[in-house]
């Protein structure tokens, strides 16, 4: 038999979903894969009701669904106040996964180098690797997740091909200031370079903390591709909703490839998400306020239990520090936390480049009720020092 691809081996099983099918097994409380336990909003599932019965059923122009990507370009304008063409710089794709892949496969070339923030969303690192690219890691500095602008400098000096930011981050719930990305913005215009922005968690930000668009820093908007999601915004991360904003000339290189990626996001599902769209600020001042709740929640109770923690400015994660109890290995630690105490979280080393073995992510994006039960599960840590 021949041999499969060698791309292959740049990548092995993701550990986010190996302790997933762990806690499944020990039937342990699932922090650790980042999604919403809890339902869409109301109008979105009666507006997918009605789409069942009426279509469309069939593939969506490979683009996206014109009434789709209006929606999105109206909505770009309400947050960012860009205004976008929605046939040249709208491209819907099949999640926000398919938007960042297709992003690196369009840009990056085999020996293109790639900067990457340390710690990252796992993908980001394989995403460049697939391109044939080379990831540049950047390490950001605990407990406030801030850069060295000398040692991203360093980076930029190879010459890469590309920036991603995650901002907000996962996992740490970092949100660059604006200061910071200013430093970003000023190093990609003096080394020629694209900033490629995964924006999938733009809403869930905490107060006192402000957003800043990336694209709308001076001389960004022409070399950004922001990518995003419905996904996390509205609950729906199994909808496959995804998009990219970018200028027009990269748009048609994003939308060639695009189209033979995955032809198009799925039809019925682009239909019903043009509800979503159309939600005021309200619905947005609303979900910061419920992920707020969830985040002082679980703050209160690892401080009342005493494990170390950060404290994110956005997203739904945070990252703990298990170095008291005795492990050299997080991925040891979260197994037997599974069997142990039945709570499932991320080893911390999955998202860092460097040696770093003593941090675990929790996610809060779960009904409260179940972040109290894990939390009272959690009171029995102690007991796990070796």
């Amino acid at each position: 038999m021949p041999n499969i691809s060698k791309r292959i081996s740049l990548f092995s099983e993701s550990a986010i979903a190996r302790i997933s099918h762990m806690a499944e097994t020990y039937e342990a409380i699932n922090l650790s894969e980042g999604f919403p336990d809890f339902p869409p909003p109301e109008a979105l599932r009666n507006r997918l009701k009605d789409i069942a019965s009426q279509g469309p059923h069939q593939y969506s122009i490979d683009s996206g669904a014109q009434n789709l990507r209006q929606a999105l370009a109206n909505y770009r304008q309400t947050f960012a106040g860009q205004t976008l063409d929605p046939e040249q710089e709208v491209i819907v794709t099949c999640g926000g996964t398919e938007a960042l892949m297709t992003t690196m496969m369009a840009l990056v070339d085999p020996g293109d180098k790639v900067v990457v923030f340390s710690p990252f969303y796992e993908a980001y690192g394989t995403d460049v690797l697939l391109a044939g690219g080379e990831p540049l890691y950047v390490p950001l500095g605990q407990p406030d997740f801030t850069f060295d602008a000398d040692v991203l400098e360093d980076a930029f000096r190879q010459h890469p091909k590309a920036i991603i930011l995650c901002n907000p981050s996962n996992p740490c719930g970092k949100v660059f200031s604006k200061a910071e990305l200013e430093i970003i913005a000023g190093l990609v215009q003096k080394y020629d370079a694209f900033a490629i922005v995964d924006e999938v968690y733009e809403h869930i930000v905490y107060k006192p903390t402000e957003y800043t668009y990336f694209s709308n820093l001076p001389g960004m908007y022409e070399r950004t591709i922001s990518c995003g999601s419905l996904s996390k915004t509205y609950s729906i991360t199994g909808w496959r909703v995804g998009y990219i904003f970018a200028p027009p000339h990269l748009a048609a290189a994003l939308r060639q490839l695009h189209m033979f990626m995955t032809i198009s996001a799925p039809s019925p599902l682009q239909e019903a998400a043009v509800t979503s769209l159309g939600f005021d600020r309200s619905y947005y001042e609303g979900l910061r306020e419920v992920y707020t709740k969830k985040r002082d929640i679980v703050m209160k109770g690892l401080d009342a239990i005493g494990i170390p923690h950060n404290v994110p400015q956005g997203a739904f994660y945070m990252l703990m520090d298990i170095s008291e109890y005795g492990y050299d290995d997080d991925t040891a630690f979260c197994e037997d936390l599974i069997r142990k105490l039945g709570v499932a979280l991320v080893p911390g080393s999955t998202f860092f480049h460097e040696d770093v073995h003593n941090l675990v992510r929790l996610q809060f994006a779960v009904k409260d009720e179940t972040l109290y039960e894990a939390l009272n599960r959690l009171e029995g840590i102690h007991c796990m020092k070796r």
